[in-house]
């Protein structure tokens, strides 16, 4: 390969301009003549709207327009949609309260807009708002997911009686039963997947432009799917032909899931942009983001392992009560009901599984995909159950592991919930990873780490990843500029993932020509649609699409190279940026050729489908100390293998796991969204008391990359890898405590594992 061609960790093409300024980031976005708007939301969790007295801000100097719920009513503005996946208990179908862009009758969360305010300049909108007088009649709220499913608790929406808005089972009640029934030993847990707050660098931000003359509207926001986001907001917000509505993305500043999907701040935007026929911006503030943005995880499982008298899987159980908010994302259930099920066996066989998930409603923000988007919640569950069972029984955790590991031999395997794994070596990964971290020398840390007052436990987390979110087509245009460019147009979304750089490693390699001549365009409706950026199928869907849609292009360019060369396109040969008539000295350079042809150019349109998911798998290990009299811990190694299929570039792989680990440490130690429970506010409302991790709390990773297993499923032999480390990094990481508490009576602990939360746990056995 030469130095930019594929599987080299070249350097990130779009580092030098985001680093010196250079970023179009749409929060920096400014444009003439606009106009600022300010969002009114509501103090109150639930509450009915009696009133609002908007003339004071009418009347206020710099403001253009007030809107409320009823001024969107009246012009037909519909609700932020969602698909009915699923059914309720009842057997009907899913409900939700409509998600209105301005709520018109009823709050339902602390944040939910209820007015805007449009003025010549943000201070003038922000002090107009606070001139509207809102009547509130406070009403019943519920921000825990189990106790809204209690009898008497106050009912949300009327369609959704007990405040299930679906449910959804997997598996075999029957078989599992009797597995269970047969069982030699049972483990059980409660387990919480701790709700979190995603925290993008960059807060949302959205800007319409209005084109009068061709009655069009142009959306500038950040977000990682603007093809989803056109077709929402035209369709079913302002109802418009989709072709009225362009969206334009530049660069993101992190999107994890919380960016994918329209918010009602674009709809408003967009709104209010047509009727005042001029540009409107809005801009986010960090409180904004804590209180409206969308959350992620969010989960309590009671779940059950069944073992027969070789500590062999018989069976596995679990019930979810999952929350969801106060109104439906257009994947808020998906995720518990679906997208987690799909690996809840994780690596083992189990022949048996009895899984129930309810999607529950309550007055706290929206919950919608957060990096990984249930998998973390299915994988970290699997994980502590298989850990606790190996406790129970007396056998080391990694011994347990191999014994129900799916074997390479067995695949393609398909497991209890009908998906087929395919291009794994789960055992190879967990030896792998065992020798690398030293696990036979851990007794000899512990005792040292004893004569020093610590407590030293290890964890291990085996994942099998399953990504693409079965959207398998995208869409590219390659164009070949007689100016010596190419230019290629995709339908994914950069958001911090290095897609430049692995684009252009790509197209330099099928084309030959060098990386510094290629430019990548995202983020524009008008010019390529597909299904946009999440469920780490950039790379694997979108990447293929680009390597097809290169090899397009070099076989239109034959095409075009025959007639300028007036020889047969069967003679024509390629390489390195040339083509030439086979056993002749006549040639003619790409560049070259797209001069020859009307505008200087000539461009390839693809799409391309891959037949079926990638599926990545690893295995971590962490170890880790805590300090008993404080209940501060401390991770001392942490050490990751991974099978990633062929990295296009490897240095940008190892940095996604580095940032997934990041996110999920902090899930595991740090992070935890708290709404007061008779109230319904949000309590971590800024970073003050929501805490993020820092570098001094991380360790320095041992990371690897395992690429002898490609993805058959795509050409490029590539796997999902953006969300692994958030998959893998919460059970690794709260094993390992777990096991170091142990000896002092500790069999549990939820996250986060904060040092508060430690200390409570060793005062609490201490006590006993």
């Amino acid at each position: 390969m030469d130095k930019f061609g594929v599987s080299q960790s070249v350097t990130r093409v779009e580092d030098q301009r985001l680093l010196t300024g250079q970023g179009r980031f749409t929060g920096n976005l400014s444009f003439p003549g606009e106009a600022h708007l300010v969002l009114v939301r509501s103090p109150h969790a639930h509450a009915r709207i009696l009133g609002i007295e908007t003339g004071e801000a009418v009347a206020a100097s710099g403001v253009v327009m007030v809107y409320t719920g009823a001024d969107l009513a009246a012009d037909g503005i519909g609700a932020v949609p969602y698909p009915p996946l699923f059914k309720r208990p009842d057997g009907g179908p899913m409900t939700a309260p409509p998600r209105e862009v301005l709520a018109s009758d009823v709050v339902r969360y602390v944040g939910e807009p209820v007015a805007a305010v449009v003025a010549e300049s943000r201070a003038q909108a922000e002090d107009a708002a606070e001139l509207i007088w809102i009547d509130y009649e406070e009403l019943p709220a519920m921000v825990d997911p189990v106790a809204a499913l209690q009898p008497g608790a106050p009912v949300l929406w009327a369609e959704a009686p007990g405040n299930i808005a679906a449910e959804h089972r997997h598996g075999d009640a029957a078989a599992t039963a009797a597995a269970f029934d047969r069982a030699h030993h049972v483990t059980r847990l409660e387990i919480v997947n701790n709700r979190l707050i995603p925290s993008a660098m960059e807060p949302r931000a959205a800007a319409c432009l209005y084109d009068e003359a061709a009655d069009r509207y142009v959306l500038h926001t950040g977000c990682q799917n603007p093809t989803t986001v056109r077709a929402a907001l035209a369709e079913a917000v302002l109802k418009i032909p989709v072709e009225k509505l362009r969206v334009l993305v530049g660069d993101i500043g992190g999107g994890f899931g919380m960016k994918a999907g329209m918010y009602p701040e674009d709809a408003i935007v967009a709104y209010a942009a047509g009727k005042l026929r001029r540009t409107v911006v809005w801009r986010g503030t960090r409180s904004e983001e804590f209180l409206s943005g969308t959350h992620g995880r969010d989960a309590v499982t009671t779940a059950e392992l069944a073992l027969d008298t070789d500590g062999r899987i018989l069976g596995m159980r679990a019930e979810t009560v999952a929350n969801v908010g106060a109104h439906m994302h257009s994947a808020g259930a998906a995720v518990p009901l679906m997208l987690g099920p799909r690996i809840a066996t994780g690596v083992y066989r189990v022949p048996a599984l009895d899984l129930t998930a309810k999607a529950v409603l309550t007055n706290t923000a929206v919950v919608a995909p957060y990096r990984g988007a249930g998998r973390p919640e299915a994988i970290y569950i699997v994980e502590r159950l298989i850990d606790q069972a190996a406790w129970e029984t007396g056998v080391d955790p990694a011994d347990l592991r191999r014994r129900n590991m799916i074997g390479p031999d067995e695949l393609p395997y398909t497991n209890a919930t009908g998906e087929t794994y395919a291009d794994c070596d789960f055992p190879q990964l967990l030896d792998r990873v065992l020798d690398r971290a030293d696990w036979s020398g851990f007794p000899a840390r512990r005792a040292a780490a004893e004569r020093r007052g610590r407590l030293l436990g290890r964890g291990i987390a085996a994942y099998v990843e399953w990504t693409g979110a079965n959207q398998l087509t995208e869409q590219v245009q390659v164009r070949i500029e007689g100016e010596g460019r190419v230019v290629l147009q995709a339908a994914t979304q950069a958001m911090g993932q290095g897609l430049d750089t692995t684009y252009s490693q790509l197209v330099a390699n099928g084309l030959g020509v060098p990386i510094d001549r290629i430019s990548v365009v995202q983020g524009d409706t008008d010019l390529v649609q597909g299904f946009g950026s999440m469920a780490s199928r950039s790379l694997f869907v979108g990447g293929s699409a680009v390597a097809v849609g290169t090899e397009n292009t070099v076989t239109r360019g034959r095409e075009l190279a025959a007639e300028a060369l007036e020889a047969s396109a069967a003679d024509i040969e390629f390489a390195e940026g040339r083509y030439t008539v086979s056993g002749t000295d006549l040639e003619i350079g790409l560049f070259d050729l797209a001069a020859r042809q009307p505008g200087n150019a000539f461009a390839v349109d693809t799409s391309n489908t891959v037949p079926g998911a990638s599926w990545p798998s690893g295995c971590h290990v962490c170890e880790l100390e805590v300090d008993p009299e404080t209940g501060t811990v401390e991770i001392v190694h942490y050490t990751a293998l991974d099978d990633v299929g062929i990295a296009i570039n490897p240095m940008i792989v190892d940095g996604q796991v580095h940032g997934g680990l990041a996110q999920g440490i902090g899930q595991a130690l740090l992070e935890r969204t708290v709404y007061d429970q008779e109230t319904g506010q949000l309590l971590t409302g800024s970073y003050m008391d929501y805490c993020m991790p820092r570098a001094d709390d991380l360790p320095a990773f041992d990371t690897d990359l395992d690429q002898s297993r490609p993805s058959t499923t795509n050409p490029l032999g590539a796997k999902g890898s953006g969300e692994i480390g958030a998959v893998a990094a919460p059970p690794a990481v709260i094993n390992a405590l777990v096991d170091a508490l142990r000896p002092l009576g500790v069999q549990s602990i939820d996250m986060p594992a904060t040092p508060q939360a430690v200390w409570a746990k060793i005062s609490e056995a201490k006590g006993r």
